[in-house]
């Protein structure tokens, strides 16, 4: 493995971070992102004087200065443990994408919901990103740059959630309207699939080149990737809706061109109703590593029950990614499945006292 070039001033053992993530996803080591915001990685920035609020929805999201002091004094206030590192998260709403191909934004505090735009699809023009003069791209690259300007080497900037394939067109055509499309006009979709993929790899070629590290490596924000390489997490929730068969014959081929332009491709697998999609995922070698999300309602990924879900994805030769798991559970789930190839999320914070030891008593877990 070649040294780790690229250091962030506010993770000062990036290096080390970068090298056990690339160990990670080659199914070597295990990985843990742990935080807490009882410390601090740096004085807080002054706030800006004339920043945005959550009822102010569209500048909240889409203010490059608002986005990035907002970030600054949310890493600037944490102290990060293990593999956990801040991160300048870029996206405006999950599927940004949508936004670049003709999707309207609806701008609340918390999210962004998307508008179709596809009524007649006999009639709409098939689907190109193009890049001049589209405002929501230029929108994405203001805040990407804000963050490149100002970050001066303390963090990273990341790759927003673009979102691809199926997802991307029941955004722009709609989820019910595009389930029928499956039935009666199944050649259109396939064309359109086809269009979004082309679409999705210019977008993510430009950001990643935009915010490339000195390793050739990206952060993808979401799911908090790293790998030496063009790295991204790819989905399809749309799949909990429809059949093996359909997902063989619609996602498959589109998602596997996809994951072979990548170096490093993560699954993010949405609830129980997509489950029934693991051999195929299981099969398709571009993918490298799958998450697992338990839906509203389930046990989080921590729990027993999902431990021989994560035995069978690291048995197809899959590294693993848990999220949604409390600190008490993660050796009991190692000691489960073992700690190879397995990436632990805690995406909330943690007390200092209660990090400090489960970083403590991992040690054995981490050689």
């Amino acid at each position: 493995m070649e040294p780790i070039r690229q250091t962030y001033r506010w993770k000062p053992d990036w290096p080390d971070t970068a090298a056990r993530l690339t160990r990670w996803w080659r199914g070597e080591a295990m990985a843990l992102y742990l935080f807490t915001e009882d410390g601090a990685t740096a004085p807080a920035p002054a706030p800006l004087t004339d920043a945005a609020t959550p009822a102010d929805a569209e500048r909240w999201w889409t203010d490059p200065a608002v986005r990035r002091a907002r970030a600054e004094r949310i890493m600037s206030r944490r102290r990060y443990f293990a593999e956990g590192f801040p991160i300048f998260d870029t996206q405006i709403g999950p599927g940004s994408l949508g936004l670049f191909l003709g999707a309207t934004p609806v701008f609340d505090a918390n999210t962004v919901w998307y508008q179709p735009c596809i009524d007649d699809p006999d009639r709409h023009r098939p689907i190109r990103f193009a890049p001049d003069g589209n405002h929501w791209w230029d929108v994405h690259l203001a805040v990407m740059q804000s963050g490149l300007t100002h970050s001066q080497g303390r963090y990273p900037v990341g790759v927003p959630d673009l979102i691809e394939n199926m997802d991307t067109l029941a955004a722009l055509r709609g989820t019910m309207e595009l389930l029928y499309d499956l039935v009666d006009r199944p050649a259109w979709v396939h064309a359109r699939l086809a269009e979004i993929n082309t679409a999705w790899l210019d977008a993510f070629d430009r950001m990643q080149a935009m915010v490339q590290d000195a390793d050739g490596g990206n952060v993808f924000a979401a799911f908090r990737l790293w790998g030496p390489g063009r790295t991204a997490k790819v989905q399809c929730d749309f799949s909990a809706m429809i059949s093996p068969a359909m997902f063989e014959e619609f996602v498959r081929p589109y998602l596997a061109v996809q994951c072979a332009q990548l170096d490093y491709a993560m699954y993010h697998l949405d609830g129980t109703n997509a489950l029934q999609h693991l051999d195929i995922l299981l099969d398709m070698p571009e993918i490298d590593a799958i998450e697992w999300t338990p839906q509203a309602g389930l046990l989080g990924g921590g729990a027993p029950e999902w431990h021989d879900l994560y035995r069978r994805i690291k048995a197809a030769g899959k590294a693993v990614q848990v999220v949604s798991i409390a600190p008490p559970e993660v050796i009991p789930l190692l000691d489960a499945v073992g700690p190879e190839g397995m990436y632990i999320l805690i995406n909330e914070p943690v007390p200092a006292t209660e990090a400090e030891a489960l970083v403590r008593d991992l040690a054995p877990y981490r050689r």
